[in-house]
């Protein structure tokens, strides 16, 4: 819809606490993302990151390399697809993948169609406390990325990534209308009860919608 010579898009953030139980995460997850459609009229919904499982790189295990899965034949986002086709909404969806002989923490945007528009890795990885991503993934392959959708032109990057300003500028200089980062961050693990507010990067324009 234009108002003003504007497009409006309706865009819902949802939040949730992920528990050991990954269909139990994935069925609340997506019970939101219903919700925001039927009651908020959302066309545009961003799960947080990682939403399949507890955040697991707060810790150094080696069997959670064991969740990680391509991204062909994804039974989540095959998943997640059919749902994003049946509500007819966007939806970026955050997931653990392997590609060869490295994983990657990834984005697969859905289309309001239910198609797989393809993919963005995460760019900047942290490593410190609460945050042992570099032991789980390798820095992204794609580049930065924006994705031609029924709603709007969507720039994703995932969460550390918006605290890098280049992240934001590649993006809206490629002609994103929105960007979208996914994030699991709360409270900050060695400061409990810290709440780290989201960054507006210098390089987004005023007129450029952001969600985190």
């Amino acid at each position: 819809r234009r108002r003003g010579g504007m497009r409006e898009v309706t865009v819902c953030a949802t939040q949730m606490c992920c528990c050991p139980d990954r269909e139990e995460n994935i069925q609340r997850a997506s019970d939101l993302v219903r919700a925001a459609r039927e009651k908020e009229g959302a066309q545009i919904v961003l799960l947080q990151e990682l939403f399949a499982t507890r955040y697991f790189p707060q810790e150094l295990r080696e069997d959670h390399l064991d969740a990680a899965e391509a991204y062909e034949g994804s039974a989540l986002l095959d998943r997640m697809a059919e749902l994003a086709g049946d509500l007819g909404v966007v939806l970026p969806v955050s997931f653990f993948e392997r590609s060869g002989n490295c994983c990657f923490n990834s984005v697969c945007v859905v289309d309001a169609d239910g198609t797989k528009l393809g993919v963005y890795r995460k760019s900047h990885i942290p490593m410190g406390p609460g945050y042992e991503e570099k032991y789980y993934f390798a820095p992204g392959d794609t580049g930065f990325k924006v994705f031609q959708t029924r709603h709007a032109k969507v720039g994703v990057g995932i969460c550390w990534d918006q605290w890098f300003p280049e992240c934001a500028r590649a993006m809206a200089l490629d002609g994103a209308e929105v960007l979208l980062y996914p994030t699991a961050i709360g409270s900050e693990p060695h400061c409990p009860g810290e709440r780290r507010p989201p960054r507006r990067s210098p390089a987004i324009p005023p007129q450029l919608g952001r969600l985190t």
